[in-house]
């Protein structure tokens, strides 16, 4: 979902293409030639490949600077790639612990424990989220960019393991703020479209035509459970 949002802010055209993670295909031979970690998301930009989110969504910011998705100052520009990295090396992997738990331990009987801790852990992130976003209107201040995307992701996946997201009040503003936006909603259009059978992600889609055409290699997606996530 995060950078289908960065692609609808920027308004490039783009090709989505669908992954089935829970039939495997992000493991098939054909998808390891995209990318051989077996993972999304994958952006394929005239003939060359980016894989993780972090530089795919600098990418994309820096490509179509007009949309004006990262600070201007190498500093504030640093800040931002550093909200992204926390996102990507804490909160991400420790909620793919809650989830998949068999991934990381080869015992069924740990399980358990290791859902519970790693959704204790997830908890404490989503609270230091809403603390750094307290009297701020994005993660980065009064600037949109490319963090907050992010930053919905997860707001949005504790919401789906039923943490109580509605006593973290900066966190709950500021994803309603992210709703309202016109790329926001496209984007869980989308989403919402895949879960219940649609086919609105076949096929190319256009934003508003400009000259570079990334290709968003993107896995089917059910909004109810995460064993599928968006991939660029």
């Amino acid at each position: 979902m995060v950078p289908h949002i960065a692609l609808e802010e920027i308004g490039a055209p783009y090709e989505r293409q669908l992954v089935n993670l829970a039939q495997g295909e992000h493991k098939s031979g054909a998808y390891l030639k995209i990318n051989p970690h077996g993972k999304v998301p994958a952006l394929a930009v005239d003939g060359t490949v980016l894989t993780e989110n972090v530089a795919i969504l600098t990418y994309l910011a820096k490509q179509f600077p007009e949309a004006h998705l990262l600070p201007r100052g190498i500093i504030e520009e640093a800040r931002c790639t550093s909200m992204m990295t926390w996102f990507a090396s804490a909160l991400h992997p420790t909620f793919a612990h809650i989830i998949r738990p068999e991934r990381f331990a080869s015992d069924p009987a740990a399980h358990a424990s290791l859902k519970d801790t790693a959704r204790e852990v997830f908890w404490a992130n989503c609270k230091e989220v809403n603390r750094l976003l307290d009297d701020k209107t994005w993660t980065m201040g009064t600037q949109y960019t490319v963090c907050d995307p992010y930053a919905l992701f997860f707001h949005d996946l504790g919401s789906r393991i039923k943490l109580p997201m509605h006593e973290l009040p900066a966190y709950t503003a500021f994803s309603k703020r992210m709703l309202e936006r016109p790329a926001v909603s496209k984007a869980r259009e989308f989403e919402e479209g895949v879960s219940q059978g649609k086919n609105s992600w076949h096929g190319q889609y256009h934003a508003q035509p400009r000259p570079h055409e990334p290709s968003i290699v993107a896995p089917s997606t059910d909004a109810r459970r995460h064993d599928r996530q968006s991939s660029t």
